[in-house]
Protein backbone atom coordinates (compact mmCIF):
# COMPACT_ATOMS: atom_id res chain seq x y z
CA UNK A 1 0.00 0.00 0.00
CA UNK A 2 1.14 3.56 -0.63
CA UNK A 3 0.83 6.28 2.01
CA UNK A 4 -2.70 7.27 0.94
CA UNK A 5 -3.85 3.65 1.08
CA UNK A 6 -2.45 3.37 4.61
CA UNK A 7 -4.19 6.55 5.75
CA UNK A 8 -7.45 5.44 4.12
CA UNK A 9 -7.25 2.02 5.79
CA UNK A 10 -6.69 3.52 9.24
CA UNK A 11 -9.50 6.07 8.86
CA UNK A 12 -11.96 3.45 7.63
CA UNK A 13 -11.01 1.26 10.60
CA UNK A 14 -11.68 4.12 13.06
CA UNK A 15 -15.03 4.92 11.40
CA UNK A 16 -16.13 1.30 11.73
CA UNK A 17 -14.93 1.16 15.34
CA UNK A 18 -16.99 4.26 16.12
CA UNK A 19 -20.09 2.85 14.45
CA UNK A 20 -19.72 -0.45 16.31
CA UNK A 21 -19.29 1.16 19.73
CA UNK A 22 -21.55 4.23 19.84
CA UNK A 23 -25.30 3.98 19.37
CA UNK A 24 -26.10 7.67 19.07
CA UNK A 25 -23.54 8.69 16.46
CA UNK A 26 -23.33 11.58 14.01
CA UNK A 27 -20.66 13.20 11.86
CA UNK A 28 -19.92 16.91 11.60
CA UNK A 29 -19.77 18.22 8.05
CA UNK A 30 -18.54 21.78 7.66
CA UNK A 31 -18.42 21.19 3.86
CA UNK A 32 -14.72 22.09 3.89
CA UNK A 33 -12.06 19.89 2.29
CA UNK A 34 -11.27 17.83 5.41
CA UNK A 35 -14.84 16.99 6.41
CA UNK A 36 -15.69 16.23 2.78
CA UNK A 37 -12.79 13.76 2.57
CA UNK A 38 -14.16 12.29 5.82
CA UNK A 39 -17.61 12.00 4.22
CA UNK A 40 -16.04 10.25 1.21
CA UNK A 41 -14.27 7.81 3.55
CA UNK A 42 -17.52 7.13 5.42
CA UNK A 43 -19.21 6.23 2.14
CA UNK A 44 -16.32 3.86 1.40
CA UNK A 45 -16.43 2.34 4.87
CA UNK A 46 -20.12 1.51 4.59
CA UNK A 47 -20.39 0.56 0.91
CA UNK A 48 -21.74 3.86 -0.40
CA UNK A 49 -24.17 4.47 2.47
CA UNK A 50 -23.55 6.77 5.44
CA UNK A 51 -25.36 5.05 8.35
CA UNK A 52 -25.47 8.08 10.65
CA UNK A 53 -26.68 11.69 10.31
CA UNK A 54 -24.43 14.49 9.12
CA UNK A 55 -24.59 17.63 11.27
CA UNK A 56 -23.82 21.11 9.95
CA UNK A 57 -23.75 24.22 12.14
CA UNK A 58 -25.18 27.05 10.06
CA UNK A 59 -24.06 30.46 11.33
CA UNK A 60 -26.04 32.24 8.57
CA UNK A 61 -22.72 33.88 7.64
CA UNK A 62 -21.30 31.02 5.60
CA UNK A 63 -20.18 31.93 2.09
CA UNK A 64 -23.25 31.17 -0.10
CA UNK A 65 -21.37 28.73 -2.35
CA UNK A 66 -20.79 26.53 0.72
CA UNK A 67 -24.50 26.11 1.45
CA UNK A 68 -25.31 25.52 -2.23
CA UNK A 69 -22.64 22.81 -2.35
CA UNK A 70 -23.92 21.23 0.91
CA UNK A 71 -27.46 20.92 -0.35
CA UNK A 72 -26.41 19.69 -3.80
CA UNK A 73 -24.43 16.77 -2.36
CA UNK A 74 -27.18 16.08 0.18
CA UNK A 75 -29.57 15.49 -2.71
CA UNK A 76 -27.11 13.63 -4.97
CA UNK A 77 -25.83 11.26 -2.27
CA UNK A 78 -29.12 10.93 -0.36
CA UNK A 79 -27.49 12.09 2.86
CA UNK A 80 -29.25 12.24 6.22
CA UNK A 81 -28.52 15.95 6.67
CA UNK A 82 -29.22 17.89 9.87
CA UNK A 83 -28.33 21.47 10.66
CA UNK A 84 -28.45 23.55 13.83
CA UNK A 85 -28.40 27.29 14.42
CA UNK A 86 -28.27 29.74 17.34
CA UNK A 87 -31.45 31.57 16.33
CA UNK A 88 -31.55 33.69 19.50
CA UNK A 89 -28.05 35.11 19.03
CA UNK A 90 -28.90 35.99 15.45
CA UNK A 91 -32.20 37.61 16.47
CA UNK A 92 -30.43 39.62 19.20
CA UNK A 93 -27.68 40.54 16.71
CA UNK A 94 -25.00 39.27 19.11
CA UNK A 95 -22.62 38.76 16.21
CA UNK A 96 -19.43 40.28 14.90
CA UNK A 97 -20.89 41.50 11.60
CA UNK A 98 -23.56 43.48 13.46
CA UNK A 99 -20.97 45.06 15.75
CA UNK A 100 -22.55 43.75 18.95
CA UNK A 101 -19.89 41.12 19.63
CA UNK A 102 -16.21 40.57 18.95
CA UNK A 103 -15.11 37.70 16.72
CA UNK A 104 -14.46 35.22 19.53
CA UNK A 105 -17.82 35.90 21.18
CA UNK A 106 -19.51 35.52 17.80
CA UNK A 107 -17.75 32.16 17.27
CA UNK A 108 -18.67 31.04 20.77
CA UNK A 109 -22.36 31.83 20.23
CA UNK A 110 -22.87 30.85 16.60
CA UNK A 111 -20.56 27.83 16.55
CA UNK A 112 -19.70 26.47 20.02
CA UNK A 113 -23.08 27.06 21.69
CA UNK A 114 -25.00 26.09 18.56
CA UNK A 115 -22.99 22.88 18.26
CA UNK A 116 -23.39 21.89 21.92
CA UNK A 117 -27.16 22.45 21.95
CA UNK A 118 -27.68 20.88 18.52
CA UNK A 119 -25.85 17.75 19.65
CA UNK A 120 -27.77 17.71 22.95
CA UNK A 121 -31.08 18.03 21.11
CA UNK A 122 -32.38 20.77 23.41
CA UNK A 123 -32.53 23.37 20.60
CA UNK A 124 -34.53 22.89 17.40
CA UNK A 125 -32.57 21.22 14.64
CA UNK A 126 -33.56 20.87 11.01
CA UNK A 127 -33.44 17.72 8.89
CA UNK A 128 -33.55 17.43 5.11
CA UNK A 129 -36.71 15.71 3.91
CA UNK A 130 -35.79 14.10 0.60
CA UNK A 131 -39.43 13.46 -0.31
CA UNK A 132 -40.44 17.09 0.18
CA UNK A 133 -37.02 18.35 -0.98
CA UNK A 134 -36.69 20.79 1.92
CA UNK A 135 -35.48 21.16 5.51
CA UNK A 136 -38.03 20.62 8.26
CA UNK A 137 -37.92 20.75 12.05
CA UNK A 138 -36.46 17.46 13.23
CA UNK A 139 -38.88 15.49 15.37
CA UNK A 140 -36.02 13.42 16.82
CA UNK A 141 -34.55 15.28 19.80
CA UNK A 142 -32.36 12.47 21.15
CA UNK A 143 -28.82 13.64 21.94
CA UNK A 144 -25.82 12.62 19.87
CA UNK A 145 -23.19 11.28 22.27
CA UNK A 146 -20.64 10.14 19.68
CA UNK A 147 -19.50 12.72 17.13
CA UNK A 148 -17.12 12.08 14.21
CA UNK A 149 -15.02 15.14 13.35
CA UNK A 150 -12.65 15.79 10.44
CA UNK A 151 -9.86 17.60 12.27
CA UNK A 152 -6.16 17.05 11.57
CA UNK A 153 -3.33 17.33 14.08
CA UNK A 154 -1.16 19.45 11.75
CA UNK A 155 -3.78 22.12 11.06
CA UNK A 156 -3.65 24.04 14.33
CA UNK A 157 -1.79 23.68 17.65
CA UNK A 158 -4.57 22.59 20.00
CA UNK A 159 -5.68 19.86 17.60
CA UNK A 160 -2.36 18.08 17.95
CA UNK A 161 -3.32 17.34 21.58
CA UNK A 162 -6.34 15.27 20.57
CA UNK A 163 -6.83 11.51 20.64
CA UNK A 164 -8.62 9.41 18.01
CA UNK A 165 -11.39 8.88 20.58
CA UNK A 166 -11.49 12.04 22.68
CA UNK A 167 -13.79 12.34 25.69
CA UNK A 168 -15.72 15.45 26.70
CA UNK A 169 -17.88 15.86 29.80
CA UNK A 170 -21.65 16.32 29.81
CA UNK A 171 -21.17 20.01 28.95
CA UNK A 172 -18.88 19.14 26.01
CA UNK A 173 -15.92 20.68 27.90
CA UNK A 174 -12.52 19.21 27.01
CA UNK A 175 -9.96 18.39 29.74
CA UNK A 176 -6.72 18.13 27.79
CA UNK A 177 -4.83 16.70 30.78
CA UNK A 178 -7.29 13.82 31.21
CA UNK A 179 -7.07 11.73 28.05
CA UNK A 180 -6.44 8.00 27.66
CA UNK A 181 -3.26 6.77 25.96
CA UNK A 182 -3.67 5.17 22.55
CA UNK A 183 -1.01 2.62 21.58
CA UNK A 184 -0.77 0.12 18.71
CA UNK A 185 -4.22 0.92 17.30
CA UNK A 186 -5.84 0.07 20.62
CA UNK A 187 -8.53 2.69 21.22
CA UNK A 188 -10.54 3.34 24.35
CA UNK A 189 -14.20 3.21 23.39
CA UNK A 190 -15.79 2.32 26.74
CA UNK A 191 -16.56 5.57 28.51
CA UNK A 192 -18.70 6.37 31.54
CA UNK A 193 -22.40 7.10 30.91
CA UNK A 194 -22.96 10.74 29.99
CA UNK A 195 -19.56 11.11 28.35
CA UNK A 196 -19.59 12.93 25.04
CA UNK A 197 -17.00 11.40 22.67
CA UNK A 198 -15.47 12.99 19.60
CA UNK A 199 -13.89 10.68 17.05
CA UNK A 200 -11.04 11.88 14.80
CA UNK A 201 -10.34 9.55 11.85
CA UNK A 202 -8.18 12.15 10.03
CA UNK A 203 -5.85 12.93 12.93
CA UNK A 204 -2.72 11.68 11.10
CA UNK A 205 -3.51 13.27 7.72
CA UNK A 206 -1.75 16.41 6.53
CA UNK A 207 -3.03 19.18 4.29
CA UNK A 208 -0.96 17.70 1.46
CA UNK A 209 -2.44 14.23 2.07
CA UNK A 210 -5.95 15.68 1.89
CA UNK A 211 -5.34 17.27 -1.51
CA UNK A 212 -3.51 14.19 -2.82
CA UNK A 213 -6.52 12.10 -1.85
CA UNK A 214 -8.99 14.58 -3.35
CA UNK A 215 -7.08 14.41 -6.63
CA UNK A 216 -6.75 10.63 -6.61
CA UNK A 217 -10.39 9.99 -5.76
CA UNK A 218 -11.78 12.91 -7.81
CA UNK A 219 -13.78 14.14 -4.80
CA UNK A 220 -16.08 17.10 -5.53
CA UNK A 221 -15.08 20.16 -3.48
CA UNK A 222 -16.29 23.74 -3.12
CA UNK A 223 -15.12 25.97 -5.98
CA UNK A 224 -13.89 28.57 -3.46
CA UNK A 225 -10.73 26.50 -2.98
CA UNK A 226 -9.62 27.34 -6.52
CA UNK A 227 -8.54 30.50 -8.32
CA UNK A 228 -11.48 31.72 -10.38
CA UNK A 229 -9.37 34.16 -12.40
CA UNK A 230 -8.50 36.88 -9.90
CA UNK A 231 -5.32 35.22 -8.55
CA UNK A 232 -6.91 34.39 -5.19
CA UNK A 233 -8.44 31.34 -3.57
CA UNK A 234 -9.50 30.17 -0.12
CA UNK A 235 -7.22 27.80 1.72
CA UNK A 236 -9.56 27.37 4.70
CA UNK A 237 -13.29 28.07 4.71
CA UNK A 238 -15.47 29.67 7.36
CA UNK A 239 -17.82 32.63 7.78
CA UNK A 240 -17.43 35.38 5.18
CA UNK A 241 -16.76 38.27 7.64
CA UNK A 242 -13.81 36.40 9.18
CA UNK A 243 -12.36 34.33 6.33
CA UNK A 244 -10.07 35.74 3.67
CA UNK A 245 -8.50 34.30 0.51
CA UNK A 246 -4.79 33.92 -0.14
CA UNK A 247 -2.78 34.91 -3.21
CA UNK A 248 -2.70 31.80 -5.37
CA UNK A 249 -3.31 30.87 -9.00
CA UNK A 250 -4.02 27.19 -8.28
CA UNK A 251 -7.10 26.22 -10.26
CA UNK A 252 -7.40 22.53 -9.38
CA UNK A 253 -6.18 19.96 -6.82
CA UNK A 254 -3.05 19.12 -8.85
CA UNK A 255 -1.91 22.75 -8.82
CA UNK A 256 -2.62 23.06 -5.08
CA UNK A 257 -0.49 19.95 -4.50
CA UNK A 258 2.32 21.53 -6.52
CA UNK A 259 2.08 24.68 -4.38
CA UNK A 260 2.28 22.67 -1.16
CA UNK A 261 5.19 20.56 -2.37
CA UNK A 262 7.17 23.50 -3.77
CA UNK A 263 7.17 25.31 -0.44
CA UNK A 264 5.25 28.29 -1.83
CA UNK A 265 2.99 28.15 1.24
CA UNK A 266 5.61 26.88 3.68
CA UNK A 267 5.68 29.98 5.88
CA UNK A 268 1.96 30.71 5.66
CA UNK A 269 -0.26 29.00 8.24
CA UNK A 270 -3.17 27.06 6.77
CA UNK A 271 -5.67 29.03 8.86
CA UNK A 272 -3.95 32.38 8.39
CA UNK A 273 -7.07 33.61 6.61
CA UNK A 274 -9.25 32.87 9.65
CA UNK A 275 -9.39 36.12 11.67
CA UNK A 276 -10.75 34.52 14.86
CA UNK A 277 -7.53 32.51 15.22
CA UNK A 278 -5.51 35.72 15.47
CA UNK A 279 -7.83 37.07 18.14
CA UNK A 280 -7.35 33.89 20.16
CA UNK A 281 -3.58 34.39 20.24
CA UNK A 282 -2.97 32.37 17.09
CA UNK A 283 -4.77 29.23 18.25
CA UNK A 284 -8.20 27.89 19.04
CA UNK A 285 -7.58 26.17 22.35
CA UNK A 286 -9.76 28.59 24.34
CA UNK A 287 -12.75 27.94 22.13
CA UNK A 288 -12.05 24.22 21.74
CA UNK A 289 -11.88 23.62 25.49
CA UNK A 290 -15.47 24.86 25.58
CA UNK A 291 -16.67 22.54 22.82
CA UNK A 292 -15.70 24.25 19.56
CA UNK A 293 -14.87 22.06 16.56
Amino acid sequence: MDHLDQLEYQSVHILREAYANFKSLCMLWSVGKDSTVLLWLARKAFLGHVPFPLVHIDTHYKIPEMITYRDRLTRQWKLDMVYGVNAQALADKKTFPDGNADRLTCCRLLKTEALKHTLAGDWPRYRFNHTADQYEVDSNTDPFTGVIVGLRADEEGSRSKERYFSARDTNSDWDIADQPPEFWNQYKTDFAPGTHVRVHPLLDWTELNIWEYIERENIPTVSLYYDQGDGKRYRSLGCWPCTFPIQSQAKNPKEIIEELRSGHLKNIAERSGRAQDAEDGGGLETLRREGYM
